[in-house]
């Protein structure tokens, strides 16, 4: 997905901003000018993990405070620094490249997670970003169960001038996937975007259902999909680590988009989630807007989570 030309860094900043204010209330605003002991190194410890950075982030930046700066005083600025760069050396693995555009075409796409994650929303930003740069995109209305999402994906489509297809609600999602990964090969399709169900009322049977689509789609394009993209919602806290776990034990996710970070006190609950998964944050997403859904870079998510600006 392509970086905004300008103001990418500001709408992040933005974005974070209720994580950001947190962070400098309840953590930075307590260091400042006084000298790093072991009791102040235990605060901080418990500080970061109550603004959800969990326990193992929290031990980490707590032995490099203890070691960089232990009897020594420091200023806010000081500070923010020291707290973005343990938090971005803590993500900077994490980072992963999302571009349908640089893969085999057609290049299948699903989208999972739990209802009211975010899914249809971040499946149309991408539809219309990849319209924006000329791609021949199918957006696939996977979720049968939920008319209002396949409502709200052909708004999207409308939007975007991308193709749609769906099918009566309660229809087979995975005889509809088949069908649309056909249509994207005959009709020379650059991406297909699959919308899924996210009803965790029984959990095997959903894990059941988007494993049936996963074998389904195979059977047209064997190498399909290409990414399989879980959406979390940041503004659910520490669940979305249980939910990372629910999905990333059972399907092959290749990605992970948090959403809602603008929403939220306790971004820093990213951090726990890229560590807890075998897979890298890919997107993020800061705020209502198409340009607000932003490749994951460790460093600006860091920076702009403790409040300081690019660098």
């Amino acid at each position: 997905m392509t970086e905004p030309k300008k103001g990418w860094f500001q709408r992040l900043a933005d974005g974070l901003s209720r994580s950001s204010k947190a962070m400098t209330e309840q953590v930075v605003g307590s260091f400042t000018k006084q000298p790093l002991d072991e009791d102040r190194l235990d605060e901080l410890e418990e500080m970061l993990i109550e603004a959800d950075l969990g326990p193992y982030s929290a031990a980490r930046i707590r032995e490099r405070f203890a070691e960089e700066r232990f009897g020594k005083s420091a200023d806010e600025r000081e500070i923010k620094e020291g707290l973005a760069a343990a938090i971005g050396d803590e993500l900077s693995a994490r980072e992963g490249d999302f571009d349908p555009l640089s893969g085999p075409r057609p290049y299948i796409v699903m989208l999972i997670g739990v209802n009211g994650s975010g899914k249809t929303t971040t499946l149309g930003k991408i539809a219309a970003d990849l319209r924006s740069r000329g791609a021949k995109v199918l957006i696939v209305a996977g979720d049968t169960f939920r008319a209002a999402a396949v409502e709200q994906l052909k708004v999207w489509a409308d939007r975007s001038g991308a193709d749609f297809i769906s099918r009566p609600t309660g229809a087979d999602a995975a005889g509809l996937a088949y069908d649309a990964v056909e249509r994207a090969k005959a009709e020379g399709y650059d991406v297909v975007l699959i919308d899924t169900a996210g009803r965790l009322q029984n959990k095997q049977g959903l894990m059941d259902e988007l494993l049936k689509i996963i074998r389904v789609i195979k059977k047209v394009e064997p190498d399909a999909p290409h990414e399989v993209l879980l959406v979390l919602d940041a503004t659910v806290g520490r669940n979305a680590l249980a939910q990372e776990n629910i999905f990333g034990n059972q399907i092959g996710v290749t990605g992970i988009v948090m959403t809602k970070l603008d929403g939220t006190a306790r971004g820093g609950v990213l951090v726990p989630v890229a560590q807890a998964s075998d897979s890298p944050i890919k997107l993020i997403g800061v705020g209502e807007g198409i340009d607000d859904l932003q490749p994951f870079r460790a460093r600006a998510f860091a920076r702009s989570l403790v409040g300081l600006e690019d660098a």
